[in-house]
């Protein structure tokens, strides 16, 4: 064995011994329980940072242990390969977004590759392949078929920088969810996926997923968002058919003062046909976007349409108003406005002298004046007519009733949710397989003419839709008639390749079918692992995506990830320079001198260029833009990817930021060495010939392989169930510190030692498994420790034979004891009162009280 520890040959060798044997390589096996870990598949980018390092980590940690535990692992890799970053790259560097993209890929994937990670290699798939969007492309004409999806005009998110369309989930505090840029407010012809038709499964089933974090949960079913209401109409006069609203406050209705429409209803339309003042409004609402963030916090603007609405209890004539605040896009795109009970209604109607209407009371007695604010609580109805006097909940019953018998309304449960809008108007995506007729309208691509490629002569100038503007692709041959036809030129929002990716998976190499019965074996996914920041976007896309492949034949799962694990972002210290125009120039790391206390805080920083002072920013998560970033490779070729493995799964649990130390990767690299060393020096002095004998242990020999079994009962609950690998880590640490101290070369402790070392390394080899497995090797094991047994805890090693008790008096340490494990009460109080020191302070004074705490401690007050 070589005496030092030399991670780049060691790591080497490793991993083309994995190539070799295909170790990693699953296929289906029914007599073994599978397990299908699955970590989120990167968007090739260029290079990994450390959030992936972190997150793939993790899920390679998990999918290693389960392996151990005798299960049929897939750990799968891919990528997520379209999406705007290629275009712009392109126009950057005057380079395809293909080139520049499987370019990256196979740059990123050696990354993974040096990083150890037991990938099944064989079912890779990058999302731009048209063997894999072609299977998208059949599906979306399937639920097409169905009623599914559908094209409409609507008003949508507008990204100016990105000249594309954005879902409301892809909207971020006003700005494009991947350039930051303001949002707008668009009329555009799109297609739309029908999620609304699963809203309620979508939320009932979160009850099935208790293996999810129950923020993500919350999260999910407070943006599904089901509300129970009423649905009713206020007749308009002039207007040929009456508005209707929806609100959850019918409790209410007796306090409208005004109705509101948003600027794309019929009634704005029309009345701007003839009132300038109203065209330029509704013009003006076009520039703002419709983001649920950003609707809370803009300015509530309006104006009178000039009609009159009826109340439909009362009769009473009511103005409606013209509003920002009320879009097309959500319910009827009209709203009752009752301005003394809802906030919004109230700042409105003070900004343009509206009445205000009071007709709740709070029903404890409390204030409940609208002379400041609206009062919104729900209370006690008052000036309500024949409902004066009840409650919330007799309020809706009886108001509802009201409403149906004069077939002015009903009941109706509502939900926030919105159909999927899908369709970008960008060159790297899949293309929409659809061909528009003059005479036979809207026509499905044939399957035989499946996948619709994309063309490589494009101009990507991020001017226009660069396939509208192509010379030929829009132009084609209606499939019904065969005279000449559009071709659909959006394509598809890249959330559709990652909804269904984990089911691909399973059977990538089939060409004849989206997915084969190899999908079933696998599905549902046991182990998802990934960023909270998915928690809406992909997760729930991909929920609903799971349920559109079942209900098509194609799965029978209901959900497709049975665990999620949301690990925490990696996190560092920001350093700056002010320029001269007030502007932060960040500096790596890297290039900088910085002066610490002796806690680690630091105190100070310099350029390394020039030893002008550097500003200390916040801690922030590790970004491009504020270049705290850590290069993984860089770490990997100084330390070896077992040490950065090992730092990433130490500092932090995985469901918590990790905050990045330079220190602590080498204080992780330290310990390989020790690790090295005493197994370097156990096998210096000869491999143990003879069997642990267990009988014959001494007590010394006990104590250590007590702590053994401990540890090992320990790591398993924590990687088993918590997946607190840093606790893990932390015991294998203590028990590698008390083997060293353990000096015992006869046969007995040698055969110890053994057992010992061969634990820890197989403890901490889903962590570190190029070392492990070196090690492994050392310690006389020619097998392959990625499919070795995990280690069985021996329960009769965790039985004590004595146990040390401390003796307080008056809560002060006065003496130690050692009894038998099975001492009794009387027995211990004798001994703890025979003690010289305990009697020298006890000695004369009457004992008030004597506690016994079992195998712990004697109190004695006097």
């Amino acid at each position: 064995m070589e005496e030092h520890y030399t991670p780049k040959v060691i790591e080497q060798n490793v991993q083309a011994d994995w190539e070799r044997s295909g170790v990693f390589c699953a296929s289906e096996d029914s007599g073994k329980e599978k397990y299908y870990c699955l970590s989120m598949f990167p968007y090739p980018s260029g290079k990994l940072h450390m959030g992936h390092v972190r997150n793939y980590t993790i899920g390679d940690v998990i999918s290693r242990f389960q392996r151990m535990q005798g299960k049929h692992v897939l750990q799968p890799m891919g990528w997520d390969a379209f999406g705007l970053p290629a275009e712009n790259a392109a126009m950057q560097n005057t380079m395809h977004p293909a080139d520049w993209t499987y370019a990256n890929i196979d740059y990123m994937r050696n990354q993974l590759k040096r990083l150890g990670f037991g990938y099944d290699w064989s079912r890779e798939l990058a999302t731009c392949d048209p063997d894999y969007y072609r299977w998208e492309q059949w599906f979306f004409l399937r639920l097409l078929e169905k009623g599914l999806v559908y094209k409409k005009i609507a008003p949508v998110n507008w990204c100016p920088h990105d000249q594309t369309v954005l879902a409301n989930e892809q909207v971020i505090d006003g700005g494009c969810w991947r350039c930051g840029t303001s949002v707008e407010r668009k009329e555009i012809s799109q297609w739309f996926l029908k999620i609304t038709a699963y809203a309620q499964e979508l939320l009932d089933d979160l009850q099935k997923l208790p293996g999810w974090p129950e923020q993500v949960r919350t999260m999910q079913a407070n943006w599904i968002g089901r509300s129970e209401g009423v649905e009713m109409d206020f007749a308009v006069e002039g207007w040929n058919m009456p508005v209707r609203i929806y609100t959850t406050r019918p409790d209410t209705v007796m306090g409208v003062t005004y109705v509101a429409v948003a600027a794309e209803h019929p009634i704005a339309q029309k009345a701007a046909e003839t009132r300038p003042d109203i065209a330029a409004f509704i013009e003006s609402c076009k520039q703002m976007e419709t983001s649920e963030a950003a609707m809370e916090t803009m300015e509530k603007r309006g104006i009178a349409s000039g009609y009159t609405a009826i109340h439909p209890l009362t009769g009473e004539q009511v103005p409606v108003w013209i509003a920002n605040f009320v879009l097309m896009s959500y319910g009827t795109g009209a709203v009752m406005s009752v301005p003394a009970h809802d906030q919004r209604d109230y700042e409105f109607a003070k900004r343009y002298g509206i009445a205000i209407k009071a007709v709740i009371a709070a029903a404890d007695g409390s204030d409940d004046s609208i002379s400041e604010q609206a009062f919104t609580d729900k209370g006690i109805l008052k000036d309500s007519g024949e409902f004066t006097g009840l409650d919330f909940p007799q309020a809706l019953a009886a108001i509802a009733t009201k409403l149906t018998n004069l077939d002015k309304g009903e009941r109706k449960t509502n939900f926030r949710l919105r159909d999927w809008g899908v369709s970008r108007q960008r060159y790297w995506g899949a293309p929409i397989p659809v061909i528009y007729c003059d005479d036979c309208g809207t026509v499905p691509v044939p399957d035989d003419q499946l996948p619709v490629t994309l063309p490589r002569d494009v101009v990507l100038d991020g001017s226009q839709s660069p396939l509208a503007a192509h010379p030929s692709f829009p132009h084609t041959t209606c499939p019904k008639c065969g005279k000449p036809a559009r071709r659909e030129t959006d394509t598809f929002d890249t959330f559709m390749e990652s909804s269904w990716y984990f089911a691909r998976y399973a059977s990538s190499d089939c060409h004849t079918a989206m997915l084969d019965s190899r999908a079933n074996y696998w599905l549902p996914v046991d182990h998802y692992i990934g960023g909270i920041e998915h928690a809406i976007l992909h997760l729930l896309y991909s929920r609903f995506y799971n349920k559109l492949l079942r209900d098509q034949g194609l799965l029978v799962c209901d959900e497709p990830f049975k665990n999620l694990l949301t690990q925490g972002m990696v996190v560092a210290e920001t350093f700056y320079q002010l320029d001269e125009h007030g502007h932060k120039r960040y500096f790596n790391l890297t290039e900088i001198e910085v002066e610490r206390d002796v806690k680690g805080k630091i105190i100070g920083a310099k350029l390394l260029a020039d030893g002008s002072l550097v500003a200390v920013g916040p801690i922030e998560k590790m970004s491009k833009s504020k270049n705290n970033g850590v290069d993984p490779q860089v770490l990997i070729d100084q330390y070896g990817a077992d040490t950065v493995r090992l730092y990433t799964m130490f500092t932090s649990p995985p469901d918590q930021s990790l905050e990045w130390n330079d220190d602590g990767v080498e204080g992780a690299f330290r310990f390989l060495k020790r690790l090295w060393r005493l197994v370097y020096q156990h096998v210096a002095a000869g491999l143990p010939q003879a069997a642990l004998d267990i009988a014959a242990l001494n007590d010394a020999q006990k104590t250590l392989r007590r702590h053994l079994h401990q540890t090992l009962q320990k790591v398993t609950h924590d990687m088993a169930r918590r997946h607190t690998f840093n606790t893990a880590i932390a015991a294998n640490m203590e028990l590698a510190n008390a083997l060293s101290k353990f000096e015992d070369d006869s046969p007995h402790g040698r055969a110890l030692q053994q057992e010992v070392l061969e634990a820890i390394v197989l403890m901490l080899a889903p962590i570190i498994p190029h070392v492990a497995q070196q090690l492994w090797n050392e310690l006389g094991h020619d097998s392959d420790i990625v499919i070795a047994d995990w280690p069985v805890i021996d329960e009769s090693a965790l039985v004590q034979d004595s146990v040390e008790i401390v003796v307080q008096v008056n809560g002060k340490l006065r003496g130690k004891l050692v009894v038998a494990a099975t001492a009794s009460k009387e027995d211990i109080e004798a001994l703890a009162l025979a003690d010289d020191n305990v009697q020298r302070h006890i000695e004369g004074k009457p004992i008030k009280k004597l506690i016994v705490v079992p195998q712990k401690l004697v109190s004695i007050v006097v």
